[in-house]
């Protein structure tokens, strides 16, 4: 043999003997670690609709304003000679209380002419009558005398009228908004002296949408008595007052008969009782003026189901979960809403599942899965026996 044959033996050798190398490696090698599928479907949290009842509230607002507010006016002329220390901005005075005095020195004088004309009348009244009698007198002379008597008599009744009005009283307990006139000012009939307010009962008007109409029973003007009222539904108003949240409860007396050209609202005026608590009725008082939030008791409405706010896409789309685990986006009646839920009475029905996980991009017929179902746990078990060695 050649040592050129050798040479080409032995490479062949050395080549035969690696591979025979390499097979006897690559079998003992163990083989590769089978990975678990790993699911892409979405995992969602799905809840069941459940019908129920729900009572609903309407919410407003509005400033609160008296019920009585008067322009106090002087009714004769004259110097004012004495007002009240509780005729003061925020001074509160009781009914028939006397306010101020103007100068009653004319009137008294008035009243005692007044007087002292009558008696002469009364007396050439009787004269005539007598004489009538006799026959001295004609029937228009006598008709003159009793004429004269009755214009003597509405003379004393003004006179009168007048020196009472130099007193300035009021028909009902209240406070006073603003004083316009003084001690030794010159007032004339029309004369401004001041405004109050009645402090029985204060007022605030509220306004209410159409939509809020359909959520509420409102007394119609039919229904208002003679006293200008009538029994709506309750309502809660709230403020802040002194840095801290307070509550009154008062009750919707009348609507406005008119919608508002301006904003198409239609206003409800409701009625709080006592509002500076001076007669013990409320714990806080609630000053004139003040802008209060508004809750109105509203109406009851059976067979609606309630859903959570965060379950809708838009204003009235859900979407469902099927049997089969896939989405259907459908649109839904939403009667009514507030900040947490909304009153679904059209297009769901008791029992069927709504997603309320968000989705980026849901389309219909889109695969999911629900946290808590059945067939997600045994699939989820079957993954991780077959992910063991």
């Amino acid at each position: 043999m050649t040592r050129k044959t050798r040479n080409v033996v032995l490479v062949v050798a050395i080549f035969g003997l690696g591979l025979v190398s390499a097979s006897m490696l690559s079998s003992m090698k163990p083989p590769p670690e089978k990975k678990a599928e790993v699911d892409t479907t979405v995992l969602i949290n799905a809840m069941p609709l459940v019908e129920t009842s729900a009572s609903f509230s309407v919410e407003s607002q509005g400033t609160v304003q008296p019920r009585t507010e008067t322009v106090v006016s002087s009714e004769v002329a004259g110097a004012v000679t004495w007002v009240s220390p509780k005729f003061v901005a925020g001074g509160v005075f009781a009914k028939n209380e006397q306010l101020m005095h103007i100068d009653p020195t004319n009137y008294r004088v008035a009243v005692d002419q007044a007087k002292a004309l009558l008696t002469q009348r009364e007396i050439e009244y009787k004269s005539e009558e007598k004489l009538k009698g006799q026959g001295y007198r004609t029937e228009s002379d006598y008709a003159a005398a009793a004429a004269a008597l009755a214009s003597a008599k509405a003379g004393l009744v003004r006179a009168n009228r007048d020196l009472e009005r130099t007193v300035i009283r009021l028909p009902y307990a209240g406070i006073v908004k603003a004083k316009d006139a003084d001690l030794g000012q010159y007032v004339t009939p029309g004369s401004r002296l001041g405004v109050t307010f009645a402090t029985d009962y204060a007022e605030v008007r509220l306004p209410l949408t159409n939509q809020d109409l359909a959520f509420v029973n409102l007394p119609s003007a039919a229904d208002v008595s003679e006293h200008g009222e009538a029994q709506g539904p309750l309502v809660e108003l709230s403020a802040t007052r002194k840095g801290r949240h307070a509550s009154w409860q008062g009750q919707v007396v009348r609507t406005e008969a008119v919608v508002d050209e301006n904003n198409r609202v239609t206003f409800a005026v409701a009625r709080i009782a006592d509002p500076y608590g001076l007669n013990g009725e409320q714990e806080v008082p609630l000053p004139m003026g003040t802008f209060v939030r508004a809750e109105i008791t509203g109406l009851s409405i059976d067979n609606v189901i309630k859903v959570p706010r965060s379950a809708f896409r838009g204003n009235d789309r859900l979407m469902f979960v099927d049997d089969e685990s896939r989405l259907q986006i459908r649109t839904v009646n939403v009667v009514r809403a507030d900040s947490e839920y909304g009153y679904v009475v059209d297009g769901a029905a008791p029992g069927e599942r709504i997603a309320l996980t968000a989705i980026e991009a849901p389309i219909n017929g889109m695969m999911v899965r629900v946290e808590g179902d059945t067939s997600e746990s045994q699939r989820v078990a079957a993954d991780s026996k077959e992910a063991s060695p």
